[in-house]
């Protein structure tokens, strides 16, 4: 590696709009996200299946005649 020509790499905390925060590595000073591991419905279990909105694609079929 070159040299002065890459920024500085440390260690920086990571805050989320739930208040969760960890630390990581970055570039920059501090890193603000709307969405973690601790809020992200897909992590939380609290997301929906589509099989749970099931009956979409039957619904569109009855309306248009489809069978």
């Amino acid at each position: 590696m070159r040299e002065g020509i890459h920024p500085e790499y440390k260690q920086v905390k990571v805050r989320c709009n739930c208040g969760n925060e960890f630390v990581t590595g970055s570039t920059k000073d501090e890193i603000r996200v709307e969405v973690c591991s601790k809020c992200h419905p897909f992590y939380t279990g609290s997301q929906k299946l589509l099989l749970e909105a099931g009956g979409r694609v039957e619904k569109f079929n009855k309306k248009y005649g489809r069978k």
